[in-house]
């Protein structure tokens, strides 16, 4: 039965679909929040109450993390005791060091910049995992795939002038922080995977990490108003979305190589692009022609980094 499950996990086909509906996911994020801070009275430039908003919704991701995974296993979802310490350091990286540098960073530079900054982290997981980590070899296809899937990204985020190429630490350096933060636990949980339960693993850390979170956006003097079932829904959303996607993703990292997963990635921005054209009602103009082409090039560096070469084993 697991033999199974495992198989079927590393089959392409599930491995596409599932990578592709958590990014999905992911990139709904970007105007649900948006709809967020206007429903919750958040400003653009409150990165306290943004940190807060952060934490409440993953801290709440947590919980639904643990419950799905009870209910799937018909048991409380638990970390085995030597590998409790596995917890705080993933919180470290995936949640609470991610979003306090991505929220300050985001607060100090553009959208679009953030979204072309942030999608280097595939670059940091493939050569944390090829020279750091040894869980995988880098391949030319694999650098070359990376690049196109990053060149997509540029391209969907290009406005009519470009973008400027200044640089201050506490704003792109930032975000760059934040995306290496990511790329080392997405390496973690392959790792930390091997001999605990990656549900458990992402439940237990987003509810330490959203619990941070809380306690520095209140330090901070952040602040929410919930005046209205439509902002509780918001939050109640983008938790379960936390929860289902990053669920999905450790088992796919537990089951894959990183790069064969984490070149999906460059899918996240792309699907926020299209779903903020939607949901906000933005402009996209002569954007269809750049977001195809860009559907174009990330697909073609998802294809490139997961077909394998001749004579290439299995991993």
């Amino acid at each position: 039965m697991k033999n199974n499950l495992k198989q079927n996990i590393k089959n392409p086909a599930v491995v596409c679909i599932t990578a592709c509906f958590c990014c999905l996911m992911w990139g709904s994020a970007f105007p649900i929040i948006k709809i967020g801070y206007t429903l919750l009275s958040v400003d653009s430039s409150d990165y306290m109450s943004q940190i807060l908003f952060a934490g409440v919704r993953f801290f709440l991701a947590g919980i639904f993390t643990v419950i799905i995974g009870s209910i799937m296993t018909k048991s409380l979802v638990k970390v085995r005791r030597k590998g409790v310490y596995k917890i705080p350091v993933l919180a470290l990286f995936q949640t609470i060091l991610q979003y306090l540098f991505f929220y300050i960073g985001l607060a100090k530079t553009t959208g679009t910049k953030s979204s072309i900054l942030d999608s280097t982290s595939v670059f940091f997981s493939v050569l944390i995992a090829s020279f750091v980590l040894r869980q995988e070899k880098l391949s030319v296809k694999k650098v070359i795939g990376c690049l196109l899937g990053f060149g997509g990204v540029v391209i969907v985020n290009l406005s009519g002038g470009g973008f400027d190429t200044s640089m201050s630490f506490t704003g792109e350096g930032f975000i760059i922080i934040s995306a290496f933060s990511y790329a080392v636990s997405s390496v973690l949980i392959k790792q930390y995977s091997r001999d605990d339960n990656p549900v458990a693993l992402s439940g237990y850390q987003f509810v330490l990490g959203g619990l941070v979170m809380i306690a520095v956006g209140m330090i901070g003097g952040g602040e929410l108003y919930f005046s209205s079932v439509k902002s509780l829904f918001i939050i109640l959303y983008l938790a379960l979305l936390s929860a289902v996607a990053y669920t999905l993703w450790g088992i796919l990292l537990k089951y894959n190589p990183v790069s064969r997963v984490t070149v999906f990635g460059f899918m996240t921005p792309v699907f926020g692009c299209i779903l903020s054209a939607v949901l906000l009602n933005e402009h996209i103009g002569n954007s269809g022609i750049k977001i195809i082409f860009a559907l174009i090039l990330v697909s073609l560096g998802i294809i490139i980094v997961n077909t394998k070469s001749k004579g290439e084993a299995n991993d």
